[in-house]
């Protein structure tokens, strides 16, 4: 008998467009694993920093990329976080998000061997299936046999908002005018890079989230999964779990 569920769901979207904190919720609700590739790159431009590393040096990037250890876990505190990220057994999971490193990350994936480096290690993650992939390539070269895709969208202004709470809750200082600034050009980085540059795919449904609380942006898209088996030209349905 076929699924009733996808088995492979992938989320793709620009920056804070919320593809964390759904893909994490949904995960949750099916059962999956939740995986957020925007992590290894993160993790990646963070270490490389660390090192001393310049983010024009591509070749140097992608011999870290392949022997960086890169492990996400169960939260091993309770701090908002989704996982625990370790990077050579030291947890990471924040700082990779910090200032510094948002400002080169982009820099850093657009890089053909970095994603070459990294392609791989994603597909194999989410080859045995139950599994939600968050990213900005998933749906178009990760795993474009995805069962289901989907790409979140926001304006500007609003995933700039989003972030600039995210980092006052956590306690950091934070200026939205920067935030802006800085999601623009990242924007357009990750739209005009000639590796996997960020679009929907063809076949993903794209839901624009402006206006739409986290509840209201996941009803949308369970409601997506439980049709899944009907768009698919079935007819049955598996009940909310």
């Amino acid at each position: 008998m076929a699924h009733s569920r996808p088995s492979t769901i992938a989320i793709d979207g620009p920056a804070a467009s919320g593809k964390t904190t759904l893909g994490g919720l949904l995960a949750e609700r099916l059962g999956y694993l939740f995986f957020d590739t925007g992590v290894l790159y993160r993790a990646i431009t963070w270490a490389a920093q660390g090192r001393g590393l310049n983010s024009s040096d591509e070749a140097a990037l992608a011999a870290l990329a392949a022997e960086l250890k890169i492990d996400l876990e169960v939260p091993a505190v309770s701090d908002g976080r989704l996982y625990t990220v370790r990077v050579d057994g030291r947890d990471v999971t924040w700082e990779i998000r910090r200032a510094e490193v948002d400002r080169e990350v982009s820099i850093v994936s657009a890089y053909p061997q970095v994603r070459r480096a990294l392609l791989e290690r994603q597909r194999a993650i989410a080859a045995g299936g139950r599994v939600v992939m968050a990213g900005r390539d998933i749906g178009t070269v990760v795993l474009p046999e995805a069962g289901l895709k989907i790409y979140l969208d926001a304006s500007p202004e609003e995933r700039a908002r989003r972030r600039y709470l995210e980092l006052r809750a956590r306690g950091e200082s934070a200026d939205y005018q920067e935030i802006l600034a800085r999601m623009r050009q990242r924007d357009e980085l990750d739209r005009e890079r000639e590796a996997a540059p960020l679009r929907p795919a063809p076949d993903a449904i794209v839901l624009f989230t402006d206006g739409l609380s986290i509840e209201e942006t996941f009803a949308k898209v369970w409601a997506l999964v439980e049709n899944w088996r009907q768009r698919r030209g079935k007819i049955e349905v598996e009940e909310p779990g």
